[in-house]
């Protein structure tokens, strides 16, 4: 039977209540809009849910809106097409959840773990996965301009025709990860190691390949190593040589030129290679 008008009132009204001191809660409450069952319901969360236990939850088309989960467990959980927009995840365990489409802008992962997860298609403009664990995760075909993998662990992750422009992805470990037709410019790979990854058809133009570990990659030519640059450390297949890196390679820029989030379509960046 459908709600009534003054119930769906009441229920809204109570949320901005929530909404409103939500910074006066204890670490481990949050607040959350559910629209009722006469509907798609759809989940709004903010406030703070630190260290919350939500494995196996459907919150398909949440909106978690600078919200606080660090260290919130949600194993197996489905959050497709989820909204995360400045929301703090930090050391949060999402292994095998299903991310597929979702929104993760300027959001903190740090340390988060997303082994054997789904992040196929996710927009991560911005978003910082500096520690975090993408052990078997997928994230084909993923948008993640401008953001932060320093120091991941991304053995056997696929980012399949992933978009990652002046993405940092040094000091991690990608040994047998897939980069197939995915666009890297001016990318920093620094220090980082990626035996046996394919790198079929990679956009490598300006991307920074200081002290990588190459070696055993598969699917480079001299024609991709070409646009991108090294030192004497960067180490790569038999036969391939690397340019050398001046200034540290290009001063990298790059101008949000989009609609709100919530606009229609995906944004548009202008990147700016500053050479």
């Amino acid at each position: 039977m459908p709600r009534s008008p003054t119930a769906f009132l009441a229920r809204i009204a109570a949320a901005f209540v929530l909404a409103t001191f939500g910074g006066a809660f204890t670490v481990n409450q949050a607040w959350a809009l559910d629209q009722g069952d006469d509907v798609t319901k759809l989940f709004s969360f903010g406030g703070a849910c630190v260290a919350c236990e939500l494995s196996g939850r459907k919150l398909p088309e949440a909106h978690f809106v600078g919200a606080n989960f660090s260290g919130s467990v949600l194993v197996a959980s489905n959050l497709q097409g989820a909204w995360f927009v400045g929301a703090n995840f930090s050391k949060a365990n999402l292994t095998r959840a299903d991310l597929r489409g979702a929104n993760l802008l300027g959001s903190n992962f740090v340390g988060a773990d997303f082994t054997d997860a789904n992040l196929a298609g996710v927009r991560g403009h911005g978003a910082d996965f500096t520690g975090a664990n993408l052990t078997r995760s997928s994230l084909s075909g993923a948008s993640l301009v401008g953001s932060q993998f320093g120091h991941v662990s991304g053995r056997d992750a696929v980012f399949t025709g992933a978009s990652m422009m002046a993405v940092n992805l040094s000091d991690g470990h990608f040994d047998r990860a897939s980069f197939r037709g995915a666009n890297l410019v001016a990318a920093n790979l620094n220090d980082s190691s990626f035996a046996g990854a394919d790198f079929t058809g990679a956009n490598l133009t300006q991307t920074n390949l200081a002290s990588a570990d190459l070696s055993s990659a598969k699917g480079l030519t001299q024609s991709q190593i070409d646009q991108a640059c090294g030192t004497s450390a960067t180490r790569l297949p038999a036969g391939l040589v690397a340019r050398s890196c001046h200034g540290g390679g290009p001063n990298v820029v790059i101008l949000h030129a989009s609609a709100p989030p919530h606009g229609p379509g995906a944004p548009h960046y202008i990147v700016d290679l500053g050479f």
